[in-house]
């Protein structure tokens, strides 16, 4: 008996063992299946994704069963489904019973049905097929078909018709030129409020002597006042975006700015080209002195011909030439005008913006602290001295 209990035992142990190493064999090999692999994750990172609105405009009937829709991101495609933030975005634009409302890119809807039950009519501007379907569908049989109009086409090569306020959650690739087509439209409307990237929104209302301070608050700032009003988290989006939202309402200025556009734009962009620089500094670099003084020339030779329709095509042609110096915005030091420096032409040229700039107390200054009032001054400087920027 002494002899067959210790070889029970070791028996035992032995089949626990492998019970033991069995069950960690186990639990290890459905952990690999049911852990995606990396190759997985690729795919399903470069599949557009599904998904389905439901169709909130038939409340109280049967739902038909809500057409799958597959979201680009790399064409902006994110839908807002947060109820409470799109019926807050709805109430900060003001809307009226009496408004007329643009909306770009109403996706699949969800922002649509509460303008609609806000306004008196909206006009939906849509690229894709497939979202004006959607939207459509969703209300097909109802009241508010007949105040709502789907208008299929690119918004930027799109004739704006006539509204009273823009209310839109549009693609942040297309932010910026937006805007200023926006702000572009006559009859004025009354303000439009936009859903941007978080960042581009604070760039957007910065002020002078602010970090985020550019280029873009000062023409906008020109045409327009702008507001931020709330920030929206990347999750109340479908598919998530990488970053947060803003949304801004912009406000058209009653009165058309005291200043050429084009030259207006020209001048930003060459006082911003190192916006921490003074503009002593900036002004005195060969190549913006160069090509001042070559625009000036070709300025008052426009003005002797006027009258002659062959000379002015030659001069725009010459001035579009030009306008390329004016999109560098990399260091200004490698263009070679040593002959026009030593000219005598050249210096006193140079001499000439140096005194305009000491005159008006510019010399020491930084465009990243001036406001438009001052950056429209000192465009009148220049121009009062014959200097012009387009």
């Amino acid at each position: 008996m002494r002899r067959v209990l210790p070889s029970l035992c070791i028996t035992l142990q032995s089949h626990s063992a492998r019970l033991i190493n069995s069950s960690a064999v186990t639990c290890k090999t459905h952990y690999a299946a049911t852990k995606p692999s990396s190759d997985f994750k690729k795919r399903s990172r470069s599949k557009p994704v599904s998904f389905t609105e439901p169709d909130d405009a038939k409340k109280g009937e049967e739902k038909e069963e809500a057409p799958r829709i597959e979201l680009h991101k790399s064409r902006g495609q994110h839908i807002l489904t947060n109820p409470r933030v799109l019926k807050s975005i709805v109430d900060k634009a003001g809307v009226r019973e009496t408004d007329t409302v643009l909306e770009i890119g109403p996706g699949t809807g969800n922002l649509t049905l509460e303008l609609l039950q806000a306004a008196r009519r909206v006009i939906a501007v849509e690229i894709d097929p497939r979202m004006i379907e959607a939207v459509h569908k969703r209300v097909q049989g109802t009241e508010m078909a007949q105040r709502l109009e789907l208008v299929r086409g690119d918004i930027l090569r799109t004739d704006l018709p006539s509204f009273d306020i823009c209310v839109a959650n549009i693609p942040y690739q297309i932010s910026s030129p937006l805007i200023f087509k926006l702000l572009s439209t006559m009859p004025k409307f009354r303000n439009a409020t936009l859903m941007l990237q978080k960042e581009f929104g604070r760039r957007l209302v910065a002020k002078p002597g602010d970090s985020l301070f550019n280029r873009l608050a000062v023409n906008v700032d020109l045409l327009a006042s702008a507001k931020l009003l709330m920030d929206v988290s990347k999750r109340d989006f479908t598919p998530c975006p990488k970053v947060d939202s803003s949304v801004v309402r912009i406000e058209p200025r009653a009165w058309p700015p005291p200043v050429d556009l084009s030259e207006w734009n020209r001048f930003t962009l060459m006082c911003f080209t190192r916006k921490n620089k003074t503009l002593g500094a900036i002004f005195r670099q060969k190549k913006t002195v160069f090509c001042l003084m070559k625009k000036a020339e070709l300025w008052h030779e426009k003005q002797k011909l006027k009258g002659s329709h062959d000379n002015l095509e030659k001069i725009v042609s010459d001035l579009s030439l030009l306008g390329e110096l004016d999109d560098d915005t990399t260091d200004t030091e490698d263009i070679d005008v040593e002959s026009d420096r030593d000219n005598e032409k050249f210096v006193c040229f140079k001499e000439k913006i140096v005194n305009i700039l000491k005159s008006g107390g510019y010399e020491d200054k930084r465009s990243s602290k001036l406001s438009v009032k001052e950056f429209l001054r000192l465009i009148s400087l220049f121009n009062k001295e014959g200097i012009h920027f387009s």
